[in-house]
């Protein structure tokens, strides 16, 4: 397959813009709530699979109904669902994800079953069966968090296959520490702006390239949702806008981007082209509340960038 999306599966629970968040007590009713997918790993497959891109997916779910409306949905996008393991010891991870109008979205999480998922769980030979391997989720996969994943790992690095590694924001002081483990392992590490400020300390987007560089990442892409994005690798330092788009939600934004930039990546664009791909894919998913219900497909993302123009500029 071109790409193997490995980490967090999760179901869900999203609400239409509210005017504020309800009072102690307090019945707000909101003009629709969505059961969509969720999960890192899960809305970049799907998104990908979208583009057209042969794609599996690796996690752990439940074995509950949670985890049959995950699997149906990917399956119906054309992911490759196989390296999909269920657990009957622990239910499906799900979100309750909160809109209010004017302001990011609030989660509330449980991440169930993707704990439960290790390197051992993972088929022997997918991981380099793939040109890319995506994890995505990092920092709520602690079962992933092993010498024996930093193993499989090495392996698919000797196999040819490339790493790109996003993550989730914990609440954890060392979440740093934990992340340094992996990072010289990742060939594109791509967290956003708000996650490398409470992992560096540093609020410059370049500041924090540096580190994440410094601590083994190759390339490091820094997202900043409507500011657009900051590139660094050794060669490189690039900045690239955002595209205007009607927002409704920032559900899935980061992911879609990630999508956009391994589906680039892998038709051999080079890095600009990844970025302006990829930003295209986040302002298409910012349009829904959910995660993937809007984002593009191959066709309307080349119609969207051949009608709207977006400069990458070399820093």
């Amino acid at each position: 397959m071109d790409c193997l999306c490995l980490g967090l599966l999760c179901a869900d629970l999203v609400c239409h813009p509210v005017p504020s968040l309800p009072e102690q007590g307090q019945l707000m009713e909101t003009e629709r709530m969505e059961l969509s997918l969720g999960g890192c790993a899960a809305n970049t497959a799907f998104d990908l699979a979208r583009l057209g891109v042969s794609t599996g997916i690796s996690g752990c779910v439940g074995d509950d109904v949670l985890a049959d409306f995950i699997v149906a949905t990917l399956d119906a996008a054309g992911v490759d669902t196989r390296g999909v393991v269920r657990s009957a010891a622990v239910a499906t991870a799900s979100t309750a994800v909160i809109n209010v109008r004017d302001q990011d979205r609030r989660f509330i999480s449980y991440a169930g079953a993707n704990t439960a998922m290790t390197a051992a769980a993972i088929p022997e030979g997918l991981l380099e069966s793939a040109s890319v391997l995506y994890i995505g989720g990092f920092l709520m996969l602690d079962g992933l968090e092993s010498d024996a994943m930093l193993q499989r790992l090495t392996q698919a690095r000797e196999a040819g296959t490339r790493i790109l590694l996003d993550l989730v924001q914990v609440d954890d002081a060392d979440a740093m520490e934990r992340l340094q483990r992996v990072l010289p392992y990742t060939d594109v590490f791509l967290p956003n702006n708000d996650e490398a400020a409470l992992l560096t300390g540093f609020s410059d987007p370049w500041e924090q390239a540096e580190a994440f560089r410094a601590a083994g990442a190759r390339t490091v892409v820094i997202t900043e949702g409507e500011r657009g994005a900051h590139l660094m690798n050794e060669q490189f330092k690039l900045r690239v806008g955002a595209y205007d788009t009607d927002y409704q939600g920032g559900t899935g934004a980061g992911d879609a981007f990630d999508a956009g930039f391994i589906a680039a990546l892998l038709q051999g664009h080079d890095l600009p082209t990844c970025l302006r791909w990829g930003s295209a894919l986040g302002a298409s998913c910012v349009r829904s509340t959910s995660a993937t219900g809007s984002v593009f497909n191959r066709e309307e993302a080349l119609q969207f960038m051949e009608r709207h123009a977006i400069t990458v500029e070399r820093c």
